[in-house]
C-alpha cells in the first residue's frame, strides 16, 4: 500500500494540531483554575456544577434578604422601645398629678408637659425605616399611619404586614400594623393622653381622681401590649439569627461541592502539561523530518 505524500501532510498536521489543541486546553484549565472549561468536558459534573451555584446565588439572596429583615425589625423595635419608655415616664406624671396639694395652675403645667408627650408619641407612631418607608402604615409605607383629626389621632394604613423571603420555606413578617400597636390592646395611647390632659387642664378636682385611674389603667395595658410586639419582635430576630447560621453552614457546602465538581487537580495538570508539551515537540519533529523526505534526495 503506497501513501501518497499528501496524505503524509495531512496525517503530521492533524497530530500537531491535536497535541496543540491538548495543550493549550491544560494551559486553560490551569489558567482559570478550573477543570470544567465547557459542559462538554464533562456534562454531568456540568450539569451538577450549575445546579449547586443556583442553589448558592438562591442562599446569598436569602442572606441579603434577611439583612434586610434585620434592618426593618430592629427600626420597630428601636421605636418601640422609645415608645416604652415614654410610655412609663407619661404614667410616672399621671401618677404625680394626683397629688392632692397641686393646684389648678401646677396641674395645668403637668398638662403642658404631657401635651409635649404627645407629640413626641405622634412622632414615633409616624417614624420611617431608613428606605423612607413609614414603619407602622402596613402596605401603605408612603402614608403617614396616624394623623390628628377634629375627632381625635386616627390611623390611616391599613392592616398588612410586609414580608420577606428569608429561606427557602420562610417568608418572615418585618412590620407590624400601626393600629393593634397604638390603638390595641383594649386602649388608644392617643386618646389616654388626651382625655387626661383635658382633665388637667379643667379647673378643680371634679372627675379627676376617676380620670387618673382610668389613664393608668390604659396605660398599663399599652405597655403590655407593646411588650407583646416587642417580644413577637425579637422573636424573629432570634429566628434570623439561627437562619444566618444555618445559611453560612450551607453555603460552605455548596463551595465544597463546587470545588469537588470544578477545581482543577494541580499535580495531575502539570503532569499532564509536560506530557503534552513533549508529544507536541515530538510531533513537530516527527513532521519536519517527514515532510523533508523526497525522492529528489535520492536522485
Amino acid at each position: 500500500m503506497r501513501i501518497s505524500t499528501q496524505t503524509l501532510f495531512d496525517n503530521g498536521a492533524a497530530r500537531i494540531a491535536d497535541a496543540q489543541a491538548a495543550l493549550y486546553k491544560t494551559q486553560q484549565q490551569v489558567a482559570a483554575d478550573r477543570r470544567i472549561l465547557t459542559p462538554s468536558d464533562d456534562p454531568v459534573a456540568a450539569a451538577r456544577a450549575l445546579e449547586v451555584t443556583q442553589s448558592q446565588s438562591l442562599n446569598t439572596q436569602y442572606g441579603t434578604n434577611r439583612g434586610y429583615a434585620k434592618d426593618s425589625l430592629a427600626a420597630v423595635d428601636g421605636t418601640l422601645s422609645s415608645v416604652t419608655d415614654l410610655l412609663q415616664e407619661v404614667k410616672t406624671t399621671a401618677i404625680s398629678a394626683g397629688n392632692p396639694n397641686l393646684g389648678d395652675s401646677e396641674r395645668a403645667s403637668i398638662a403642658t408637659s404631657l401635651q409635649s408627650s404627645l407629640g413626641l408619641l405622634m412622632g414615633l407612631a409616624n417614624a420611617r425605616d431608613g428606605q423612607g418607608n413609614y414603619l407602622f402604615s402596613g402596605f401603605q409605607t408612603s402614608t403617614p399611619p396616624f394623623v390628628q383629626t377634629a375627632s381625635g389621632v386616627q390611623y390611616q394604613g391599613d392592616q398588612g404586614q410586609r414580608l420577606i423571603q428569608v429561606d427557602a420555606t420562610r417568608q418572615m413578617a418585618v412590620s407590624s400594623p400601626g393600629q393593634g400597636v397604638f390603638q390595641g390592646g383594649g386602649q388608644d395611647m392617643f386618646k389616654t393622653l388626651n382625655d387626661l390632659i383635658t382633665q388637667l387642664n379643667t379647673p378643680g378636682t371634679t372627675g379627676l381622681s376617676a380620670t387618673l385611674t382610668t389613664a393608668n389603667s390604659d396605660l398599663q395595658a399599652a405597655l403590655d401590649n407593646v411588650s407583646t410586639v416587642r417580644a413577637s419582635v425579637g422573636t424573629r430576630m432570634q429566628e434570623l439569627t439561627s437562619l444566618d447560621n444555618s445559611g453560612t453552614s450551607k453555603n460552605l457546602q455548596y463551595s465544597q461541592t463546587l470545588s469537588g465538581l470544578q477545581d482543577l487537580d494541580y499535580t495531575k495538570a502539570l503532569t499532564d502539561l509536560s506530557r503534552q508539551q513533549t508529544t507536541l515537540e515530538a510531533a513537530q519533529k516527527s513532521f519536519a523530518q517527514t515532510s523533508s523526505l523526497s525522492l529528489f534526495k535520492f536522485l
